[in-house]
């Protein structure tokens, strides 16, 4: 049995709990701010809990103690200070964030890691999975031209304008829609706009948009700057939807009042499980002397398990992470210092118990 911290007990932190739990070779210590979330998880399935605040570096320490490894379902803001204590514990860290900015700070401690410490920040699906599809569609070239990866959480069943519900964080959803995004453009690695390269795209007979937006590619532009023409990474949303966030953001101002929108997107747009994941990955490139285009398109739908309905979005984020520390644990990925979703092989993701949650349904490939 491995004994983790979990982080929060919010709509993500409960499907990672549930199942850790369920894999029957964790031993799981939930710790929130919210003492009755913390209360319906233990009723649950009879977890240790802590009340804690996720600022206070001593109370994150003291429950760090006797845990292999923390899980980090928090706000991205909060990251680099459980990055810290992780360090000083001497546990390997895990996190969901898409902020550019607290990947750095995670990275910077991972280079005083302790052997067999390991700092893996980026977990999810869009930065998370995307970026171990992308690494192994590349590695089918002898040479390399363009990466294209296309993520969507969406409602399957949309009734508003916006053809939007909430389904996962609104501060990570508000920093994807108003931060730079890196791209490699003509072979140069550069900044863009969000929300700005519209395109349309078919899958399943399905019409979405696309547009791009911030931090779904993790590090992929490091790791492949030199080696490739195109990568960019763009969100899929129903057609419309783009042009009315453009309305919010820039007409009405609200991209420089970032907590008034998510004030407004909260209390405006409602919350739902019924939801579809879409992920449409494009490589192309040179392969036995002609340019060849790969491509892996799938898509994961919310699920029923005896009364609870799980969100697509819930499964695919939370099932990712369990899989990379269910990876770290056997010992198939680096084991020091900070490492990247591309260093995970994609096969032994997709074999790993959480990780089949990705070819549950709606699975096509190419390569």
């Amino acid at each position: 049995m491995t004994n983790v911290l979990l982080l929060g007990a919010g709509t993500i932190g409960r499907m990672i709990a549930t199942l850790l739990m369920r894999s029957g070779d964790y031993v799981v210590r939930v710790a929130d701010s919210d003492a009755e979330a913390l209360r319906r998880l233990n009723a649950k399935f009879g977890v240790e809990t802590v009340v804690l605040d996720a600022s206070n570096e001593a109370q994150l320490l003291s429950a760090m103690s006797g845990v292999k490894a923390v899980i980090s379902a928090l706000t991205f803001s909060l990251n680099p200070a459980v990055a810290r204590v992780a360090l000083a514990a001497g546990i390997s860290y895990f996190d969901l964030t898409e902020d550019v900015a607290t990947t750095t700070a995670v990275r910077s401690l991972a280079a005083s890691a302790k052997p067999g410490q390991i700092f893996m920040p980026q977990c999810g699906l869009a930065p998370g999975f995307v970026g171990i599809v992308a690494n192994h569609l590349a590695q089918k070239f002898e040479s390399l031209d363009s990466l294209l990866l296309r993520v969507g959480a969406l409602p399957e069943f949309p009734t508003n304008s916006l053809k939007y519900n909430l389904t996962w964080s609104t501060d990570g959803l508000i920093n994807e829609y108003c931060n730079p995004c890196d791209v490699i453009h003509q072979g140069h690695r550069q900044d863009c706009w969000p929300l700005e390269g519209l395109e349309h795209l078919s899958i399943d007979g399905v019409e979405y948009e696309a547009f791009s937006t911030s931090g779904g590619l993790g590090t992929l532009c490091e790791t492949f700057q030199g080696r490739v023409r195109e990568l960019n990474y763009k969100t899929v949303r129903y057609i419309g939807h783009r042009d009315r966030m453009l309305f919010l953001l820039d007409e009405l101002r609200l991209r420089e009042r970032r907590q008034l929108l998510k004030e407004i997107l909260e209390n405006a747009l409602p919350r739902t499980l019924q939801d579809v994941v879409v992920v449409f990955c494009t490589a192309t490139g040179q392969r036995d002397g002609q340019m060849v285009q790969l491509w892996d398109a799938r898509k994961v739908y919310h699920q029923t398990q005896g009364d609870e309905v799980w969100s697509a979005i819930q499964i695919t984020t939370a099932a990712a992470i369990c899989a990379v520390l269910d990876l770290h644990i056997g010992g198939h990925l680096p084991n020091t210092g900070f490492v990247r979703q591309e260093q995970v092989e994609f096969p032994a993701f997709l074999a790993n118990r959480f990780g089949q949650n990705y070819v549950a349904s709606g699975v096509k490939m190419n390569e």
